[in-house]
């Protein structure tokens, strides 16, 4: 029974379905949302896809969820296994490169290459920007928008991984999409952390004696305004789903038009293109080679388990 449990926690969320997330989704992390596992199972399956279809070279990143039955203590196994996939790779303590050369990481070398897994990310962008495809399932803001794009200019720029994953010094390097996502969830765990700890009464006690005071500030106070009209608001859980959608087919396209002088959205153009749902349900409902493998397997195991019968048929026609 302990070997099959391991097998079971090695497997790759790309490959499993979605009633399995589902159950996986109700246990364990609190926090990991079926619509979280959701976009990590997307991510790795679209990637395995754009390495099959241009050949690259795409390595898959083996995090499968803790099932512990205590949710604090099932978040806590998650961060600590996303640490330890997101680590940037070592060379081998033996490697003369590592110490003639000082090159201690393997692939510190630019910013287009995935510290990890040394997945060259500008070619896997260029066939297919995954980062722009993966969503966070609460604000549904993609890794495109949060990590690569600077905050201030908008402009495209390469997320810098850390040494230590979350803190130490800059690396050269960045994270592909999986490992992008798995990053961000890992903040979002580590900030639930911190919330939990920071909601502790003895943690309040030690601040006030600290001589930090707390203050209350009514959130009406620091509301920003919302320019929508109202007669528009009753539409934007229409747009929601649109933005959302947006970034998983190409098929849906939403344009906004800013004011260059007061920089507020002034026209919003929705566009759909059937030939392009047309191509992507088409390859959508193309048999993949694993389930191909799968059907010729069994188709031999019935011919060698009834080698008579296969005659007998052969003789009769």
């Amino acid at each position: 029974m302990i070997p099959q449990l391991n097998q079971q926690n090695q497997a790759s969320l790309g490959n499993v379905n979605q009633a399995h997330l589902m159950a996986l989704s109700q246990q364990g992390n609190d926090t990991l949302s079926y619509a979280a596992l959701m976009e990590q199972a997307t991510a790795q399956g679209a990637m395995q896809q754009v390495a099959g279809e241009n050949n690259l070279q795409v390595p898959k990143v083996n995090f499968y969820p803790s099932r512990h039955p205590d949710p604090q203590k099932a978040r806590k196994k998650d961060i600590k296994q996303a640490y330890k996939l997101l680590t940037p790779s070592k060379r081998g303590l033996l490697n003369p490169v590592r110490w003639v050369f000082g090159r201690k990481y393997r692939y510190n070398k630019q910013s287009s290459v995935c510290v990890v897994d040394g997945c060259d990310c500008a070619t896997l962008i260029q066939y297919d920007n995954l980062y722009a495809k993966i969503c966070d399932e609460d604000t549904g803001r993609s890794l495109w928008e949060m990590y690569w794009q600077n905050p201030v200019t908008g402009e495209p720029e390469a997320f810098v991984a850390l040494e230590k994953v979350t803190s130490g010094r800059k690396m050269r390097g960045t994270y592909c999409p999986e490992h992008m996502h798995l990053y961000h969830l890992l903040v979002k765990w580590e900030a639930e952390e911190d919330r939990i700890r920071e909601a502790n009464p003895k943690r309040l006690r030690d601040r006030v004696k600290q001589g930090v005071s707390i203050v209350t500030v009514p959130v009406s106070a620091v509301a920003k305004k919302d320019p929508t009209p109202t007669m528009l608001k009753k539409y934007e859980p229409f747009f929601a789903e649109l933005e959302k959608d947006s970034r998983k087919t190409k098929g849906i396209n939403v344009n906004h038009y800013t004011n260059p002088v007061t920089g507020e959205n002034d026209i919003t153009t929705v566009s759909f293109d059937l030939r392009i749902f047309q191509h992507e349900l088409a390859l959508e409902q193309q048999a993949t080679p694993a389930f191909q493998a799968l059907v010729q397997q069994q188709v031999a195991q019935v011919v060698n388990q009834n080698p008579l019968d296969q005659e007998s048929v052969g003789v009769g026609e």
